[in-house]
């Protein structure tokens, strides 16, 4: 069994008041909470700083708790709802994010499911493969290298790993162990709170990337193949209309 919590902030640069956009008649962050829902997790919270978020979802009857106005990440907001809510340290955790409403359920109860079989992790994450030149060179798509025993060797903004001898002047022409990372993770309640309590890294500043936090202070974390694809995230006026799109399509599809 696993708990499901979603971070919910109104703040951000490119969509100011997020999850409470609304699509298809609902906030986002109601979508985003019943995908949650429909994982099967044992318990779903939603975690907010925010008085309009609160009221929201209490509106639809989502459990909430108001967390501190100064957190840095949603890592640090969940953990704060583990203390709260006094989660035992071995409860697994899954950060569910607000601005995900058509994550399917399955990738929820995956990614638990892993870290739950995985006991020298304390942390678990999915990936899928690449498959384009495009891809792999993007900055904007953060790439995973995993060992043999399923854990993160590194996670990293550059084309990992290189194929020295499978690449041309015109990039690379093999992606085999070329994984995409996606911005799904569970945490066991101990390994959240250390986390939170460390400071961020040297590899953390320099990729801009949170989970090398857990690398470098020797938390293992176990990275599995998605089930399916997430579908895309909402971060532009854009994004919300072909979401928008989608789930009116699911709709109709069932009516």
């Amino acid at each position: 069994m696993f708990t499901a919590v979603i971070p919910a902030r109104f703040a951000s640069q490119r969509l100011p008041g997020k999850p409470l956009r609304e699509i298809a008649g609902k906030p986002m962050v109601q979508w985003v909470h019943e995908r949650a829902v429909a994982s099967g997790a044992r318990r779903v919270w939603i975690a907010t700083d925010d008085p309009r978020i609160e009221a929201a979802c209490r509106a639809f009857g989502a459990n909430v708790q108001t967390t501190s106005p100064d957190h840095a990440s949603g890592t640090d907001r969940i953990a704060e709802v583990a203390r709260v809510q006094e989660w035992a340290p071995s409860d697994i955790v899954v950060n569910v994010q607000g601005d995900e409403p058509v994550l399917p359920p399955a990738l929820i109860r995956q990614v638990a499911q892993l870290l739950e079989s995985s006991p020298a992790a304390g942390v678990a994450t999915l990936a899928t493969p690449i498959r384009a030149s495009e891809e792999l060179l993007d900055p904007n798509v953060v790439k995973v290298v995993i060992g043999g025993q399923g854990l993160a060797l590194y996670f990293s903004r550059a084309p990992i790993p290189w194929h020295r001898d499978g690449a041309d002047d015109r990039g690379p022409t093999r992606f085999d162990g070329a994984l995409r990372h996606l911005g799904l993770y569970a945490y066991r309640v101990d390994a959240l709170e250390k986390l939170a309590r460390l400071k961020p890294t040297v590899l953390e500043r320099t990729e801009k990337l949170e989970q090398l936090r857990a690398l470098e202070n020797g938390i293992g974390i176990a990275v599995g193949i998605a089930s399916e694809l997430p579908g895309p995230g909402v971060d532009t006026e854009e994004d919300l209309r072909a979401v928008e799109e989608i789930l009116l399509r699911k709709s109709a599809a069932l009516t």
